[in-house]
């Protein structure tokens, strides 16, 4: 179990320590990647993993080759903090392993976000809360979240907000490579007067068109990604009592919600 002290707010403070990134070759592990770089992140020694058929191959970091490892057959010792980014079945499956081995996680899947003993954190709102992280498990909220916390928080402490209707406008890119591949194809179809090729990432077709469908729907008829944001809300602000209604949208552009 990790057992670390408070959480250093500032990155120039960090000694060096070894960083796991999982799910390294994925949309949001590539980004990962880039940021712990450009960044200049105290990273000592860098390893990536991913599932089974992307071990053995390589990623770059910092001029040089890393190869890939395998998330099933890996073994965690020394790492000092993951970066799970492979999806709620994955994290749930490996967070606890790697955390007995010794590291922190930072996960960027639902699968901890409503547990109770993780903190949900968005940086600029609630950092107070690394403070105590019992399962050695950190984890970030939904984009549209994270989005909307910065700005909603400060004027929850000031007034006291009682109710939130809000309408989200999110890039492809939040449903992965395969629908930014989608949205190319479909709209080089439509420009070019061919057949545009069914949907398949996106629930209905996503060139020159907005989807207000992110997930599976509910029984009350919101998405699941509008339950997301419901649930986390009222978790980061520490206030069940707000009334929050999103309605989340898929529109046609590449990145940036």
């Amino acid at each position: 179990m990790y057992t670390g002290a408070t959480a250093e707010r500032n990155v120039g403070s960090l000694r060096p320590m070894d960083i796991a990134v999982v799910g390294a070759t994925g949309q949001v592990g590539g980004v990962m990647r880039a940021i712990l770089h450009e960044r200049s992140f105290p990273v000592g020694n860098i390893r990536f993993f991913a599932s089974a058929r992307s071990a053995g191959t390589t990623l770059e970091w910092a001029g040089r080759d890393v190869v890939v490892e395998d998330t099933a057959t890996a073994d965690w010792a020394g790492i000092g903090i993951a970066l799970l980014s492979a999806g709620r079945t994955a994290s749930m499956e490996y967070a606890p392993k790697i955390v007995a081995a010794g590291a922190m996680v930072i996960d960027n899947s639902s699968g901890w976000r409503m547990d109770p003993d993780v903190p949900l954190v968005v940086s600029e709102v609630n950092a107070a809360a690394l403070d105590d992280i019992p399962l050695g498990i950190v984890a970030n909220p939904n984009c549209t979240t994270m989005v909307a916390m910065p700005v909603l928080a400060p004027l929850h402490a000031e007034a006291g907000l009682r109710s939130l209707t809000i309408a989200t406008y999110q890039a492809v890119s939040g449903a992965g490579a395969q629908a930014i591949e989608e949205l190319k194809e479909q709209t080089k179809a439509i420009l070019e007067g061919k057949p545009v090729p069914p949907p398949n990432k996106i629930p209905k077709q996503i060139a020159f068109n907005c989807v207000p469908h992110i997930d599976v729907f509910f029984d009350d008829g919101y998405t699941k990604e509008e339950v997301k944001m419901i649930n986390e809300t009222k978790k980061i602000m520490h206030d069940d009592s707000i009334k929050v209604s999103p309605t989340c949208v898929r529109v046609p552009v590449f990145v940036g919600h």
